[in-house]
């Protein structure tokens, strides 16, 4: 899956977690809707990857 930076707009809703600069997972997930940007990181370099979609329409 593809990454997407912090103040993008979601392209799906469900959980997306935060990835170091380096592609490892930092265990820290975030609710985010469709259509919604994505919340700031904790540090510089960091992006989203989606882990689990929403099943409702």
């Amino acid at each position: 899956m593809r990454t997407l930076k912090p103040g993008k707009k979601a392209p799906f809703s469900g959980q997306y977690v935060m990835v170091g600069p380096r592609g490892g997972h930092t265990g820290i997930e975030r609710t985010v809707v469709k259509g919604e940007p994505l919340p700031p990181t904790l540090s510089a370099g960091q992006v989203y990857k989606i882990v689990d979609k929403t099943k409702t329409r």
